[in-house]
């Protein structure tokens, strides 16, 4: 396969079909969230909003916009989009991986370190990622590690009480006391 500059002829028949593509995985992922939301329980709760109310909301967000993406691909393409001015910056995969890993040891952790701390070592790694794709030299420094983990607990502890305390929503604690 030959590959042609942005220039050919054939560049806004690609550029429409790779938009059409990316419209039609947007639905492709909503309607998957709306095939899982189908096995959430809709049983009413807090203010009669059940459990699968947001991820209901969200799949057909996401299929609408697929819908109106794919619309616009198929009906000349993202008519507002400039054509930029050179190649296009290649993507970080490192802070990718970063962030990826802190999300990703959040979810498997929180049942066994509770939220602050596992929410604490998502901030870390998240923010690590951030650092490291802008280039940041003091990134890998104990100092800077130790400040990013203590923000990430500062934050993550007031959100654990005031949902444990104040709106009484059981969130995966380190302790039974349901202070930590």
């Amino acid at each position: 396969m030959i590959a042609s500059s942005p220039s050919s002829p054939d560049a806004p028949a690609r550029a429409n079909t790779m938009q059409t593509l990316v419209g039609l995985g947007v639905v492709l992922v909503g309607l998957a969230m709306a095939f899982g939301a189908i096995g959430i329980s809709s049983e009413a709760g807090y203010g009669g909003v059940g459990p699968n109310f947001l991820p209901w909301l969200v799949a057909v967000g996401l299929t609408a916009c697929g819908v109106w993406i794919t619309w616009e691909a198929r009906t000349g393409g993202f008519r507002a989009m400039d054509e930029g001015d050179g190649p296009a910056e290649p993507a970080n995969w490192p802070g990718f991986v970063w962030l990826s890993a802190g999300l990703l040891l959040n979810a498997a952790l929180i049942e066994h370190l509770g939220f602050i701390l596992s929410c604490g070592l998502c901030y870390l790694l998240a923010v690590q990622g951030l650092r490291r794709a802008s280039g940041q030299p003091a990134a890998g420094k104990a100092r800077t590690w130790a400040i990013d983990l203590a923000t990430g607990l500062a934050i993550a502890a007031p959100v654990y009480w005031m949902f444990t305390q104040f709106l009484a929503i059981n969130l995966p604690g380190l302790t039974t006391t349901g202070w930590i």
